[in-house]
């Protein structure tokens, strides 16, 4: 099993920045990708960003050139750095990890709130 654990999340103005942090625990050697996801109220859950084991990135076009996803692979980590926030960034952000066997692993989910 592969526990994560997110942390970072909070309330910020429209125009400002957050860093979600991520870190995984347990059978980390099963971990190939990560990435965060996001859910808002009424929403479906999307994929933000995600970053493979060899540092290939992929990000929603709805966060293009405002969100970096990086990793440290001896921590275990991953991190979402977010820059000039919107309100409709706001959502629950979730943590996820995938094996090779494409089993996807989650977080408890940590809240952003973009004011306007």
């Amino acid at each position: 099993q592969v526990q994560l654990v997110e942390s970072g999340g909070g309330l910020v103005q429209t125009g400002g920045s957050l860093r979600l942090s991520c870190v995984a625990s347990g059978s980390v050697f099963r971990i190939n990708d990560m990435g965060w996801y996001r859910q808002a109220p009424g929403k479906q859950r999307e994929l933000v960003a995600s970053i493979t084991s060899g540092g290939s990135t992929d990000y929603a076009d709805s966060v293009k050139g405002r969100c970096s996803i990086s990793r440290d692979n001896v921590k275990n980590a991953v991190y979402l750095q977010m820059n000039s926030l919107k309100p409709e960034d706001t959502a629950v952000y979730y943590c996820n990890a995938r094996n090779p066997f494409l089993y996807n692993y989650w977080g408890q989910g940590t809240q952003v709130t973009v004011s306007s």
